[in-house]
């Protein structure tokens, strides 16, 4: 099979089992190296996007997609400091997002919700996920203990030095 088949191939596979509980947990596991190209459909939060990825030609898997790396505080919030920074995140996220194309790097499935987790930069090579951490609308994230909204907010300084990186 040609290395371009077999990647849409293991593409498609794990967006697909992404989408169903039980084979989430399998298609955690491997990863896909990317890029990927993919369009913007819907920014949800500060953290989690929609994207239409091209996969091969005249194909497009649709796709909600969580950043690699970092947790942006919930819209649905327990206390109004964490929907103003939500939305924030989500404001600058969006603005981010607005020239154009982006591209998913370093795939793989995610825990929660049938998404993808992945890295996502923008036409201009800007690691958006780490753009948000600069700027201190996000923090770091490594898959465990969520941060309290409510007590703490980050700044560009101490964002980055939460609980690790590996999202």
């Amino acid at each position: 099979m040609p290395q371009s088949s077999l990647f849409g191939y293991r593409l498609v596979l794990l967006l697909v089992g992404a989408s169903f509980p039980a084979a989430s947990t399998l298609a955690a596991e491997p990863r896909i190296a990317g890029p990927v190209a993919a369009d913007i459909v819907k920014v949800r939060d500060g953290d989690t996007v929609e994207v239409e990825a091209h996969i091969w030609p005249q194909q497009v898997v649709r796709v909600a997609v969580r950043l690699r790396g970092i947790d942006a505080p919930e819209l649905k919030a327990r206390c109004d400091a964490e929907k103003t920074a939500a939305i924030a995140a989500r404001t600058r996220l969006t603005a981010l997002l607005a020239p154009g194309g982006v591209t998913l790097s370093n795939i793989s499935g995610d825990k929660y919700f049938g998404r993808v987790l992945a890295e996502l930069n923008t036409a201009d090579g800007t690691d958006v996920g780490r753009a948000l951490l600069r700027e201190g609308l996000v923090v770091a994230y490594g898959g465990k203990t969520r941060r309290d909204w409510c007590k703490t907010r980050p700044t560009p300084h101490s964002a980055g030095a939460a609980t690790g990186h590996a999202g």
